[in-house]
């Protein structure tokens, strides 16, 4: 997983909680590498894994919970340092409907190790979108949470509803643009 990730996370505990819980967080996980991230750097799932059930014991938030939130922050932290990439999208769904073939290619570039789900537009109009998510580590709500963050990113708001589909690790999300 991208330390990009991983640094944002820790970088999201200190701001909306404190330092000291971000690094008790990183303590009760027993990371090998003891939370030492760089944003440039590649980390295994599991330690993503380890830092979610201590946040999930210590705030008492489902997993879903807690991946929303961070990645509305995600996006956030995304649009602020590589907001090159967001510049040839006009709108939320131009965004959205360019994440396969344009934003990953690019993201490709500044980290070709990274293993990026893959979205796959359904249908399309002005206002709505049905969009198909994959990615064996099923962070959907990661996603929805990212979405969130993109709705406020192109200042509009968002109607969501989320399906798993029968394909192993495969969701459906219909997103309606209402203002």
């Amino acid at each position: 997983m991208l330390g990009i990730v991983f640094t944002s996370l820790i970088d999201m505990l200190e701001e909306n909680v404190s330092p000291e819980f971000a690094d008790d967080v990183i303590m009760e996980a027993e990371l090998e590498n003891e939370g030492a991230y760089t944003a440039v750097g590649y980390y295994p799932f599991e330690e993503m894994e380890r830092l979610l059930a201590v946040l999930i014991e210590k705030t008492g938030k489902s997993a879903n919970e807690l991946l929303h939130d961070f990645g509305y922050y995600l996006f956030g932290k995304l649009g602020a340092v590589h907001g090159d990439v967001l510049a040839n999208t006009d709108s939320m769904l131009d965004m959205l409907g360019h994440l396969d073939d344009d934003i990953h290619v690019q993201v490709k570039k500044l980290y070709p190790d990274a293993d990026l789900p893959r979205f796959k537009v359904l249908s399309r109009t002005d206002t709505t979108m049905r969009l198909q998510y994959y990615s064996e580590r099923s962070l959907f709500a990661l996603a929805e949470g990212l979405m969130d963050g993109a709705a406020d990113y192109f200042n509009c708001k968002l109607e969501r509803e989320t399906r798993q589909l029968s394909t192993p690790h495969t969701y459906e999300f219909s997103i309606a643009v209402v203002s």
